[in-house]
């Protein structure tokens, strides 16, 4: 079985020990784990109960558990945290393994535990030039952040005999003891050990050289390409963790090179000696690197059998992105880029034990599978530019040839190969050549292939290649010398996609091929050649390149790699080849299965697997802070910007010119502008041989001359100099951003791109050229475009536009829209829509505003066709086009040119202003240069004073919670630790709450009152006081008349104790006990709101307040009736249902609120001893408000009459209420009734006549079955039609008028009987 090659071209140890960290365990109180570098820790804690609540519903409601379909597993959560390293952090962690790790790729949960991947060997493999560096992946290990069980477990040793068999792909070694338990993350250390994993510290290696920044030193973690980081899924959390940190937080985490991206393929880098390098550098003596990097793309990942064709999402199988890089020590780097990919149409084939038998089948219809077919060259237009497709299936093998005529019935239909009449077929995006590769190696050997090169050179001069340089700019701005800069000279413009069947053998033939045309063409623009031990050295690469893709695709190296090798195909190459052949079918038939769920599961795309959740309370809170304090640390300035664009005709001789009219204007004065975007259009001419020629020295040339202008009036100004930001070019289009040294260090992230609109030909030389970089805070976006010619093609012009602007990309998926300004400027062709002959007599006349009326981009603006949202200054110069060379006559040719302003500049922004709008007398070319010049209002945010808010915001939130992953928490109570970091259930709502954890509440401080009572304005300090009033509702929404205080008397009387509690003459309360009062009610009830359980208010002020609840809001108290009979005695009384605190021993009736009306629940009671052992009763409907009435639970027991004072029979039913009775009562009623009766009013009460009632006794009536007379009103939901179970029978009592003596002899005691017999409940107080 094959190994990957020995380790041994450029392969040095392990990475170096900055590169490293620890990792480190804390088990008490909480388990963590923490990655520590020297300066600072990254913590993780595992939150154990989150999973749990989440699995039983408990935290359904919470957004940040998000929903999940059925079968899905939990989300598991864990805090984290980073923090910089101190004694206390870390005083509790101790060594997890005692080795150094380089990296970490991740969190994965597996089966409900969390693991922590991270990198523990690494061999360095590439230098693509010095300071990035790139590392193979030799093993990595997990490690458990919810348990221990995983701690001790020997580790994969790549070392053993040459990375040994746990290297190969398939390699079935144990890496562990035999006979030891398989742990559930050991097939995924296998895979990601094997060898074809690769990652750098140093930049991004997801994107290709042109798709990130040119400075060495800059590592954008967050533009990774999910296309190619095979870890996305386990690094996700933790890069949107990144994102929510604070810029210096950010940075510090990146500079820590924790966090890793991981790509799979292949990587290598050959060092060139001085002697054979092609491009030689006499000054340094350094050698040259020459390196193949190969990204294969996990949208549609897996093995041979198991992944073919295309998805619905335009994804195809093994598609691979390869880019060939050298970098020469004299400051020169090179970049070109090809793909490959499987054929992108719906097909499968079944692995079978027969070579060559493998069957092909289509599985959607040449109409169906057009949207992804579709979709798939979109996305490739839009990352790479123009695509020409080399495919190399066989035009006589059945199943190749039906994929080949479904690709060509794609193509046909594809929208990016679809031309209008109007429209030439250079404008296609699309191209394709049928090349069958066996057919046309048959007979002269593989050597033929190299006849490819005259289908395709056409496209490869067009699609360039990428370049850049080092510039000299600092050397003339007094810096240091070594801080020379990289600027970016020439970008690739297209890209070859080639397939044959598998994408392995005969693909990476041909690829080399192009690889070694795009570096011989761009040796040839600088005059130089290759010796052959430099393409021996290439062709070296790209064999070892395709041995390891084929190893990760089929299992075995690359066919025909002999050939790509030495350039010749050997009797042992092709013995090699049948030995690989058969190995393959072994691989793909028997061990491809397992391995794909392998691959799955990295991947994320199991069946219920979710990412793990992570989240950071303190930093999230300081991020929200920050938010709301931004004025405090931002501010605004005003700069000043030239925008300048010139169609040179392909001229060069106006080099030598003097530019200064047109780059240093009257109209700037002695100001110096902070940018000047200057915009060229046929910077070569427009001939078939210049046209696809893309050679940057033509640019490089007006570069320097507008440098010289601008520094040559800095000097006479006595300003600053100038410097050269970057510049781009499309063939004829090119863009340069010049800024003023001071300047420089405000300027960031500075991106290029360009666009093409059309594939080659003259259409070629159309396109745009972008340059974005955000000054201070503020995003700017400069457009330089050149779009359709012709008088009447507006329309094609229009398209133009809108394919530059949906379509031109940069880093992140920016498009031009995503900026606060964005600036175009150009040839747009566009015209005036008038006769030759009435332009020019407007012209004389000097009738610009009847000129500008007609004009095609005016009103293509106005319909909304074409740039919409852009605005222009007014236009007060004469056209700029076309005149005789030399001259400021317009064009006298035969073709006679209608005059035009075709050279315009528009702007977009609420932050922009323009000050200037003209053109210069330049004639050496047949256009006039346009400038104009903007005040810009860009946005500052002091950095040091942001940073000074946010430590005061950490070091304030830190002292109040503490860490939130080492000590949060420590006690044993885990609630509120689930719910930190949730969000709002709802937007605008505060997060959840807990029972130790309040959004009112700050930090779980107690609840804390200053309100205090009102002070007597009447003077009477020393008789009454003032208490929270009882009938004031518990809801303090609910509408009500009752004050919230009220007075009370302070007497000495012992009785005066209660009345903080009950406003009534007849009651007295007892604490402990609940109340069923005897108040009198009106016959107007106070508005209540909806019932709710009693049994969760508190038990003295909150219960009492319920049963006193339907107190009416115009409460009146009748005075004192006369002794016997009692009017308010009713047949029936009502108890409450003990609250949890209430020591009364007697049973709760809970039932009692479903069958009742809206108002509050009470129970009928019984004044009979009994047993307290006694069944409750069951339950029985309330009364309405206005037949309420309380009766004591222990009272004496009195003689019951109704209404009109008639004695009731005393056969009537009563519910049985457990009691224990108390002889001390009726002494303390009369003596109440005879003395004390209305001073109980509280001072809030005025006595009033007492309504009339009507007899309640039809509530039993009706209970009974018997006809409710027509002057008694039933009970609702309790009438005849309902039949109630009988209610046991009761003893009835006598009531007996307690003697004068008697009232004289009792002590009063209200807290208990006199003889020592508890009293359990409120006593009702009768008047004598």
């Amino acid at each position: 079985m094959d190994q990957y090659p020995p380790a041994t071209r450029n392969i040095t140890a392990a990475p170096s020990a900055e590169k490293s960290s620890q990792l480190l365990l804390r088990e008490y109180p909480h388990r963590a784990i923490a990655i520590a570098t020297p300066s600072h820790a990254l913590i993780f804690r595992y939150s154990p109960t989150t999973s749990e609540a989440i699995a039983n519903g408990s935290l359904a409601s919470v957004s940040s558990a998000r929903p999940r379909a059925a079968g899905d597993s939990p989300v598991s959560k864990c805090m984290v945290e980073f923090s910089p390293v101190s004694k206390q952090l870390l005083s509790d962690f101790r060594p997890l393994t005692p080795r150094p790790i380089y990296g970490t790729l991740g969190l994965i949960s597996i089966n409900q535990d969390v693991f922590l991947c991270v990198i523990t060997q690494a061999l360095r493999v590439a230098t693509l030039r010095p300071g990035e560096t790139v590392e193979k992946i030799a093993s990595v290990d997990f490690f458990c952040l919810n348990s221990a069980e995983y701690d001790n477990v020997i580790s994969l040793n790549a070392y053993d005999g040459e990375l040994s068999d746990s290297a190969s792909t398939y390699g079935q070694s144990l890496g562990r003891r035999d006979g030891e338990i398989e742990y559930p993350y050991q097939e995924l250390q296998k895979l990601l050990s094997n060898g074809s994993f690769y990652y750098s510290t140093d930049f991004d290696l997801t994107n290709r050289l042109q798709d990130r920044p040119i400075d060495s030193d800059t590592f954008d973690i967050d533009n990774f390409d999910e296309a190619f980081l095979w870890n996305y899924f386990m690094i996700s959390p933790l890069v949107r963790f990144r994102s929510r940190l604070l810029a210096h937080e950010r940075d510090a985490l990146d500079a820590s090179r924790i966090l890793t991206s991981a790509i799979r393929g292949f990587c290598l880098t050959m060092t060139i000696p001085q002697s054979a390098a092609p491009l030689r550098d006499s000054k340094s003596g350094l050698p040259s690197f020459l390196t193949v990097i190969s990204r294969l793309s996990c949208k549609r990942a897996g093995t041979r059998f198991n992944s073919r064709g295309i998805d619905d999402d335009g994804h195809v199988a093994n598609f691979v992105e390869t880019e060939t890089i050298y970098w020469s020590p004299s400051g020169v780097l090179f970049s070109y880029a090809q793909v490959r990919g499987s054929v992108p149409v719906f097909w499968e084939q079944t692995p079978g034990l027969i070579p060559g038998q493998q069957k092909i089948t289509v599985t959607r219809s040449a109409d169906g599978t057009q949207p992804a077919f579709d979709k798939h060259f979109e996305d490739l237009e839009q990352s790479y530019g123009a695509v020409h497709i080399v495919n190399l299936l066989s035009a006589t093998k059945p199943g190749e040839a039906e994929l080949t005529q479904l690709f060509h019935y794609g193509l046909q239909h594809c929208s990016l190969c679809r031309v209008d009449e109007k429209e030439s077929s250079d404008h296609a995006l699309l191209r394709e050549t049928d090349y069958d590769f066996h057919a046309e190696t048959k007979a002269a050997g593989y050597e033929a292939a190299r006849e490819i090169r005259r289908y395709i050179e056409h496209s490869a001069d067009g699609f360039a290649y990428y370049l850049a340089e080092l510039t000299d700019d600092m050397v003339e701005t007094n810096e240091p010398t070594g801080h020379q800069r990289m600027v970016v000279v020439l970008e690739q413009e297209g890209v070859f996609r080639t397939n044959c069947l598998d994408c392995l053998d005969r693909t990476n033939l041909i690829q080399t091929l192009i690889s070694q045309m795009a570096v011989e063409a761009f040796l040839n623009h600088r005059g130089e050649y290759a010796a052959s031990d430099f393409w021996m050295r290439h062709s070296t690469l790209w064999a070892d390149n395709g041995d390891a893709l084929s190893r990760i695709y089929a299992g075995t190296g690359a066919l025909k790699s002999s050939f790509t090798r030495h350039g010749k195909m050997s009797l042992a190459g092709a013995f090699a080849d049948a030995r690989k052949s058969a190995t393959r079918l072994y691989i793909n038939n028997f061990a491809d299965k397992a391995r794909q769920n392998t691959i799955d599961m990295l991947l994320g795309r199991l069946v219920g697997q979710a990412p793990v959740h992570l989240f950071d309370p303190i930093n999230d809170f300081i991020t929200l802070e920050l938010s709301k304090r931004s004025s405090e640390y931002s501010s605004t300035e005003n700069i000043n910007i030239w925008v300048g664009t010139f169609n040179l005709n392909g001229r060069t001789n106006g080099i030598d010119e003097d530019l200064s009219p047109w780059i240093c204007p009257r109209e700037l004065g002695s100001a110096q502008p902070e940018i000047m975007a200057v915009g060229f259009q046929e910077i070569v001419e427009l001939s078939a041989q210049q046209i696809m020629n893309s050679d940057p020295t033509r640019k490089q040339l007006w570069e320097r001359a507008i440098k010289k202008t601008l520094n040559n009036r800095a000097k006479q100004i006595g300003g600053e100099k100038y410097v050269l930001l970057r510049s781009g070019q499309l063939v004829g289009a090119a863009l340069c951003i010049f800024v003023k040294a001071s300047s420089l260090p405000k300027i960031k992230n500075v991106e290029g791109s360009v666009k093409k609109t059309g594939m080659s030909g003259i259409a070629g030389n159309k396109g745009a050229v972008a340059i974005r970089m955000e000054y201070a805070n503020t995003q700017l976006c400069f457009v330089t475009a050149h779009l359709a010619a012709g008088f009447a093609n507006y329309d094609e012009r229009n398209k133009d536009y809108a394919t530059i602007h949906h379509g031109l990309r940069f880093q992140r998926n920016r498009g031009i829209d995503d900026h606060d300004t964005v600036i175009w400027l150009g040839d747009f062709n566009y015209r005036i829509g008038l006769s030759h002959e009435r332009v020019m007599d407007l012209l004389q006349r000097q009738d610009l505003e009847k000129l500008y009326e007609n004009d095609q981009l005016n009103l293509q603006m106005v319909a909304g066709l074409s740039f919409p949202y852009y605005s222009e200054a007014r236009i007060t110069f004469m056209p700029t086009y076309k005149f005789d060379v030399g001259t400021d006559r317009y064009d006298t040719s035969e073709k006679a040119r209608i005059p035009a302003w075709t050279d315009r500049i528009l702007r977009k922004g609420t932050n922009i202003r323009q000050s200037s709008y003209n053109c210069a007398p330049l004639r050496f070319s047949d256009h006039r240069p346009v400038f104009a010049t903007f005040q810009c209002t860009v946005n500052i945010v002091n950095e040091a004073l942001r940073e000074q808010i946010s430590r005061g915001l950490y070091e304030r939130r830190k002292a109040e919670v503490g860490h939130t992953a080492t000590d949060l928490l420590i006690d044993e109570s885990e609630d509120d630790e689930d719910l930190i970091g949730y969000d709002p259930i709802e937007p605008g709502l505060p997060p959840a709450s807990s029972d130790r954890q309040r959004w009112w509440l700050d930090n779980g401080k107690m609840a804390k009152s200053t309100v205090g009572p009102p002070q007597p304005t009447n003077g009477n300090r020393e008789n009454t006081t003032r208490v929270l009033n009882p009938y004031r509702p518990s809801n303090p929404f609910a509408l009500t008349e009752e004050p919230d205080w009220v007075a009370v008397p302070r007497s000495n009387s012992r009785l005066s104790s209660f009345s903080s509690i009950s406003s009534s003459p007849y009651e007295h309360i007892n604490h402990s006990t609940l109340l069923s009062t005897s108040a009198a009610s009106n016959s107007s009830p106070r508005k209540l709101p909806p019932p709710f359980d009693p049994a969760t208010l508190p038990a003295k002020v909150g219960q009492i307040n319920l049963l006193d609840e339907q107190a009416i809001s115009q409460r009146s108290e009748p005075p004192p009736p006369p002794p016997p009979p009692p009017r308010r005695q009713t047949v029936t009384s009502i108890v409450q249902p003990s609250s949890p605190t209430s020591v009364s021993t007697q049973p709760t009736l809970r039932s009692f609120k479903h069958a009742m009306p809206q108002q509050e629940s009470r129970a009928i009671s019984s004044s009979s001893p009994t047993s307290n052992k006694s069944k409750a009763p069951p339950p029985v409907a309330r009364k309405p408000v206005h037949l309420k009435s309380t009766s004591p639970t222990t009272s004496p027991s009195l003689p019951e009459t109704n209404s009109f004072g008639s004695p009731i029979d005393p056969r009537t039913p009563k519910p049985l209420i457990p009691r224990k009775t108390s002889t001390t009562v009726s002494n303390l009623t009369s003596k109440l009734e005879a003395s004390r009766s209305n001073t109980l009013t509280g001072g809030a009460l005025k006595p009033t006549s007492a309504p009339s009632y009507q007899d309640p006794v039809a509530a039993n009536t009706g209970v009974l079955g018997s006809a409710t007379p027509s002057n008694r009103v039933s009970l609702p939901g309790l009438g005849s039609a309902e039949r109630k179970p009988a209610l046991p029978l009761r003893p009835q009592q006598q009531y007996t008028q307690p003697s004068e003596s008697e009232l004289k002899r009792s002590v009063v005691d209200l807290l208990g009987g006199d003889d020592g017999a508890e009293m359990n409940g409120w006593e009702t107080l009768k008047p004598s």
